[in-house]
């Protein structure tokens, strides 16, 4: 397994691997690997093939951070990763650092952005305003490097992968985006790096992001008519608050194809939430 820190080599290995006309998947990660990440390694290896190249790129991306926000904490485990990496039969991982990634030049700093602007205006982008944008750039330079065949994402960042594939649709990347299943913990919880920042009584709380999915699901699914969302996020949002560590970000209803919020949730709409466990905020989403 290779492991490639610099941009320019990255680029010159992927035009080699092109010209010899081999398949590249690639799943961009933050690092602080789980078994979440583990199980897009291997839906890439089964898109590209024994004979194709599973890269992982492990970088903490500044541009897609808030001031306020954990980027100087973010859990960055790169020997750890690297092992696990190697056991999941990955080919290469792409850790590149901040100066190579959004270098100055000239007189001023990095000021190119990629910017998706519509799909990413709600939800996260609307409680986030910059992370869309952070995001878009460095999956933008992320296929310029690696010039992937396929890239895998996961389908817990539900409205990043649909960003995602816009962007590539509108840019002409020749990528094909493929969105991989959530891995839960028994109990629900969806895999996150962020879960390690839980203590054991915010741990037990923040199964009420599932329970709620559930109970929306439920709800929907017993209806002989569509539920009004607003009372729904209400419920909903009460159901979450009850923990006495918890508190809802945001709460949406939405079409899954065009992410538009729906004002009547029958079966087939979305939902996607951020909540605050204690200090930590995490998301979750399915469909209902």
């Amino acid at each position: 397994m290779r492991i490639i820190t610099a941009p320019a080599a990255m680029q010159g290995l992927a035009a080699h691997w092109q010209r010899e006309g081999t398949r590249v998947g690639l799943v961009p990660t933050m690092g602080c690997l789980h078994a979440g990440h583990l199980s897009l390694v291997t839906r890439a290896r089964s898109l590209v093939g024994q004979r194709g190249i599973v890269v992982v790129s492990i970088y903490v991306n500044p541009t897609q951070f808030a001031p306020t926000e954990d980027f100087a904490r973010y859990p960055r485990t790169r020997a750890r990763d690297a092992r696990l990496c190697r056991t999941a039969g990955v080919d290469a991982i792409f850790a590149p650092r901040d100066r190579q990634m959004y270098p100055k030049y000239g007189t001023g700093a990095f000021s190119t952005f990629v910017v998706e602007d519509s799909l990413a205006r709600g939800m996260e982008g609307a409680a986030r305003p910059t992370h869309f944008r952070g995001v878009t750039t460095v999956v933008a330079k992320l296929f310029n490097l690696v010039r992937p065949a396929i890239a895998v994402f996961g389908a817990k960042d539900f409205q990043q992968a649909a960003v995602v594939r816009r962007m590539a649709r509108d840019l002409n990347f020749p990528i094909r985006i493929v969105v991989a299943p959530i891995c839960r913990e028994p109990d629900g919880l969806a895999l996150s790096s962020r879960n390690r920042y839980l203590s054991p009584a915010e741990r037990a709380q923040a199964v009420a992001l599932i329970q709620a999915i559930r109970q929306a699901r439920q709800t929907v699914r017993r209806a002989a008519r569509p539920v009004l969302a607003n009372r729904l996020k209400s419920e909903l949002t009460w159901l979450i608050e009850t923990r006495p560590a918890a508190r809802v970000d945001y709460l949406e209803f939405f079409d899954p194809r065009t992410l538009r919020p729906v004002t009547t949730v029958r079966r087939g709409a979305h939902l996607a939430l951020a909540a605050y466990v204690g200090r930590t905020r995490l998301i979750d989403n399915g469909r209902l």
